[in-house]
């Protein structure tokens, strides 16, 4: 039986979306798909509506690169708004409560994100994409139910004031994955004695990519009126999503056992972990994996 025919290009590369403000990740996704028509597409890490900044979004053979990009370290710059706490811990949500702001000093505000540096515990908040028995938080809490949620272990690397202007306190701060932006902009208002919540959020650093390395809609737009190899020059390789771990390069004759799933002795190769597995001098095929006897094994191959 011959296979269904897929449609589309078989196009594979990795796009850093500057997502606008106002489209969910998967609007965002699916509008990439079209411009580029690719056969396969997925993103790594949604970005709320209210969100915008960087959205990695993968094509083709990409996507097998998806859950690396997921568990990355990213940075955002968002804005507390003092004084008022939401049901959704955002703009978006009704309002729960107002309090005052006392005057604040940048040393107090110090000493308040000295507290929340490190490795702490957080609550993840209802309206969040979590699974509850087979049911997303956010749809429970849309409809009055809360449940009970454990705490999980996060690091915040990094979180520095950027500049406070009345009621509004900007911040940057870079975390381990699965931290809530929302959740911490609620702790730094619980403990300043005010309440607070995100009244604006920008992700600027999905590890191992930087801010510069963005494109946006109308740009990737302008691109696909001069064709298709205007647009595919948006599109980063595959292994830059890997490029922090160790490289591997083969010949040919291991290359063929390691794409037929068998292991495979390289010399000098690093003692442990995961490698980028090269053919020769530059062509990227996959990820392997260092085992107990030394050998490379084949873990995740590219079909390009």
């Amino acid at each position: 039986m011959s296979r269904r025919h897929r449609r589309g290009r078989a196009v594979h590369g990795v796009v850093l979306l500057d997502k606008p403000l106002g489209l969910t990740s998967n609007q965002a996704l699916q509008t990439v798909k079209r411009l580029y028509d690719a056969q396969k597409a997925g993103h790594t890490g949604s970005l709320d509506p209210l969100a915008s900044g960087m959205l990695p979004l993968c094509l083709g053979e990409a996507t097998k690169l998806s859950a690396f990009l997921l568990n990355a370290d990213k940075r955002y710059r968002f804005a507390c708004r003092l004084g008022v706490t939401t049901t959704t811990a955002d703009a978006e949500g009704e309002v729960l409560q107002r309090r005052p702001v006392p005057d604040l000093t940048p040393d107090q505000i110090e000493a308040v994100l000295q507290r929340l540096r490190g490795e702490i515990q957080q609550v993840p908040p209802m309206y969040s994409a979590l699974h509850h028995q087979g049911q997303r938080l956010y749809e429970l809490a849309r409809k009055g139910v809360e449940v009970k949620r454990a705490a999980r272990t996060v690091t915040i690397r990094a979180l520095e004031m950027v500049a406070l202007d009345g009621d509004e306190l900007q911040l940057e701060v870079a975390c381990s994955k699965g931290t809530y932006v929302r959740s911490l902009c609620e702790d730094i208002g619980e403990v300043l004695g005010c309440g607070a919540h995100v009244s604006a959020l920008r992700r600027t650093q999905v590890e191992p990519y930087g801010a510069a390395q963005m494109v946006t809609l109308p740009e990737l737009e302008t691109l696909a009126e001069a064709g298709q190899a205007a647009l595919d020059s948006a599109l980063l390789p595959l292994d830059t999503a890997l490029l922090e771990w160790p490289e591997i390069h083969v010949n040919s004759e291991m290359a063929h056992y390691l794409r037929h799933g068998q292991p495979v002795l390289v010399p000098r190769s690093p003692t442990g972990g995961l490698v980028r597995l090269y053919q020769g001098d530059t062509s990227f095929f996959g990820i392997g994996e260092i085992i107990d006897d030394g050998r490379v094994a084949p873990r995740r191959l590219m079909q390009v």
